[in-house]
């Protein structure tokens, strides 16, 4: 019971639901007051005692579901064919068969496994599986390109070796039994590969997903295939939250400051200077903020897409977050962000500025003569684009002006190096008055160079 337990709490943390071991320490006492005779008992104790959110309780009983649903070995029927109407002649033949030379004597020959799928014993079949699936080590199985070494290392365990020499010796002295075999033998096999799908399933998602996220980290932005923009922006959520978790706290733990030695020590001299009161330093911290100008445009619509989802899913570790974008005009989407969803949000974003042709230098305008105001010494500003602006006046002078005014202007292309400067790229002009220049055209630097932004103000 222990082992079974301690392997569905496993499949459980990879189907994403949080348990820790003070949970499973709970749940396995409860498993132990009420068994595992009632299926359903069973299945709504673990909700209680491991799910903490709806999204939870549902991949844990989906979890359940499958670890507790083995495959059906297969059932031989080609006697069923072949038997004749008349029930008491087909038990009368298979009374005589069983006795004849080369049926029932030549059975007793024959190696476990072989006796056991000719008998057709499904529960003797499902143990057996069960047995050698735990000798081949299958709850280790990780990706889907290990499914045929678990099989073979299943069907081994089971004597796979010894059926074959008894095929080779039925196929030549009863042709009809090894036929028999071989079609018991080809049902085994499809147990035993739906055996180990079930388990990759069960204990193998979280390394695929790792893998299907690890190669989406480094995919381009602009190529992501339509059926994978959910997953990028699942993969992009992630990220937020990885950077929530990496610098918030720091920031929130020095708040405080450090210890002052000589007011607590002032403080405290009645009681000999004992520091029965603390007194700290308090150091002023400037409220910091980003301004972020998102390019729309046809060329890397996309691109900003995920920039700006990742922008704004970092207030709790930046205060003061604005979000703007433009093709040709420039407008201000923070309060689409903020109260819609993902989806809703570009779609707006989209009809109003987007897929457009880029013309930086009126864009750059329209924010000096609106939002400039905006910019503190406190302020980062990033800009996403790909500093092509259609052979229009580009208009650095202003980009000079808001690097002027705030603390850090940081620039982040799409495209690669070897392009800037060629055709209608600006990027060189504007490099010039740029703190930071990258390029960012995977989700992987796109996390690093977020990072990097928000690790200055801890």
């Amino acid at each position: 019971m222990r082992e079974n337990l301690h392997r569905f709490l496993r499949a459980a943390r990879g189907a994403g639901v949080r348990v820790s071991p003070a949970e499973s320490i709970d749940a396995m006492r409860a498993v132990s007051r009420i068994g595992f005779a009632d299926r359903g008992v069973l299945r709504d104790t673990f909700l209680l005692t491991l799910a903490k959110s709806q999204d939870e309780k549902r991949a844990l009983g989906e979890c359940f579901d499958l670890f507790f649903s083995q495959p059906e070995p297969a059932q031989d029927t080609t006697q069923d064919d072949s038997k004749p109407d008349d029930a008491e002649r087909a038990d009368s033949n298979a009374d005589s068969d069983a006795s004849s030379p080369g049926g029932g004597d030549q059975a007793e020959n024959l190696g476990p496994l072989a006796q056991m799928l000719l008998s057709q014993d499904r529960n003797a079949i499902s143990a057996a599986i069960a047995n050698a699936s735990g000798a081949a080590s299958l709850p280790n199985i990780r990706y889907f390109t290990q499914r045929g070494i678990f099989s073979g290392r299943i069907l081994e365990a089971m004597g796979i070796q010894r059926l074959r020499d008894d095929l080779d010796n039925l196929t030549a002295t009863h042709p009809a039994l090894a036929e028999r075999l071989q079609a018991a033998l080809d049902g085994l096999r499809g147990t035993v590969r739906d055996t180990v799908s079930q388990a990759l399933l069960l204990y193998g998602r979280e390394e695929t997903e790792n893998l299907r996220n690890e190669i989406l980290r480094n995919a381009p932005l602009a190529r992501i295939e339509p059926r994978q923009v959910e997953q990028m922006r699942a993969l992009i959520r992630q990220i937020a939250r990885r950077l929530r978790e990496r610098y918030s706290k720091p920031r929130k733990r020095q708040r405080r400051g450090h210890l002052d030695v000589r007011r607590t020590l002032r403080r405290n001299a009645a009681w000999g200077g004992v520091p029965f009161l603390t007194a700290w330093k308090r150091k002023h911290r400037d409220r910091p903020k980003i301004i972020a100008l998102c390019d729309v445009s046809g060329s890397v619509a996309r691109v900003s897409d995920f920039f700006l989802l990742l922008i704004h899913s970092l207030h709790e570790v930046v205060d003061d977050v604005r979000s703007f974008a433009f093709s040709g005009d420039l407008i201000e989407v923070s309060d689409i962000l903020e109260e819609k969803s993902p989806e809703a949000a570009m779609a707006e974003i989209m009809s109003k500025v987007g897929f457009g042709s880029s013309d930086y230098g009126n864009s750059l305008a329209d924010f000096e003569k609106r939002w400039m105001s905006a910019i503190t010494p406190q302020t980062t500003v990033i800009v996403l684009g790909d500093a092509r602006s259609n052979n229009l006046d580009p208009r650095a002078d202003i980009l000079r002006r808001i690097a002027e005014r705030s603390k850090r202007l940081v620039w982040l292309n799409p495209e690669g190096r070897m392009t800037w400067g060629f055709g209608d790229s600006e990027m060189p002009r504007y490099a010039t008055f740029c703190s930071v220049v990258r390029q960012c055209a995977t989700a992987k630097q796109l996390e690093r160079a977020v990072s990097d932004i928000v690790a200055t103000y801890q």
